[in-house]
């Protein structure tokens, strides 16, 4: 896979743009950021009730979470710290940060992705063993209003993505893994964006510590933005840092993060 990623890469001319991110996005309509204008009353009361909703708009994502033993989708605070943090390192003609209800799916089908050679997702990732169909990321699911959206990005649409990245980082949780499928090998996130077009992914082997996440970000990127060194050497010396600062001693907090695809 390594060589095709190449052959394509070789294939295509750079993104001009350095990094687009998407974060702290709004998963339920109860959260504090979803504040219906007191003028729209009478659009409200015009919109169809809960119960007559288009059923299932959310319910794969429903199912994906609880097969993977996923109650709820709690906000990620620390990701908002995150993204401001990384973008930050980037000119900002350069760079492009999509926060609260714009962390979307209409968002990340613009085709103006393609014009970035970071992609940043600091939010939940499904990993379902069982079906890995219904493995995916997780965007926001309701809108300004708090009306539910679609914002399961879902493998299969990973997959038809038209992507131009270098690096994807997926800074949630377990996205680095997937299902052996014989004759197909591991089915998963990161398997699925780099048919996408990323010719790397970066993504963890557990369930991370938000706060934790968001420290080992920031240093990666200081490494690979501020300091212009390749993915694999930015992540190495973030997580060796990260080794010796007392706070964040243990592994758990450092150590899920791999790269896959192309090292150099």
């Amino acid at each position: 896979m390594i060589s095709a990623l190449r052959q394509d890469a070789a294939d295509r001319r750079r993104a001009g743009k350095l990094i687009a991110v998407l974060a702290d996005p709004v998963f339920e309509k109860d959260d504090p950021r979803v504040r219906p204008e007191a003028g729209d009353q009478l659009t409200r009361d015009a919109r169809p009730s809960s119960s007559s909703e288009p059923a299932g708009l959310n319910a794969e994502v429903e199912r994906a979470a609880s097969e993977t033993g996923v109650n709820r989708f709690l906000r990620l605070r620390f990701t908002r710290q995150e993204a401001e943090a990384i973008t930050a390192l980037a000119p900002t003609a350069r760079r492009m940060s999509a926060l609260d209800f714009s962390a979307s799916r209409a968002t990340l089908e613009n085709p103006d992705l393609a014009n970035y050679r970071i992609l940043h997702f600091a939010t939940h990732g499904l990993i379902n063993s069982r079906h890995p169909e219904l493995s995916g990321v997780v965007l926001s699911l309701v809108d300004e209003q708090g009306m539910p959206q679609d914002g399961f990005l879902r493998l299969h649409e990973i997959y038809n993505l038209k992507l131009n990245a270098e690096t994807v980082v997926l800074s949630g949780c377990r996205a680095a893994l997937g299902q052996e499928i014989k004759g197909e090998g591991l089915v998963g996130l990161t398997r699925g964006f780099m048919y996408a077009g990323a010719k790397r992914v970066m993504a963890s082997l557990w369930s991370v510590e938000d706060r934790a996440t968001a420290e080992l970000m920031k240093r990666f990127y200081a490494g690979m933005l501020g300091q212009n060194q390749p993915a694999a050497t930015a992540l190495r010396a973030a997580q060796l840092q990260m080794s010796k600062d007392k706070r964040w001693t243990a592994p758990y907090y450092w150590a899920a993060f791999t790269l896959q695809g192309e090292w150099k």
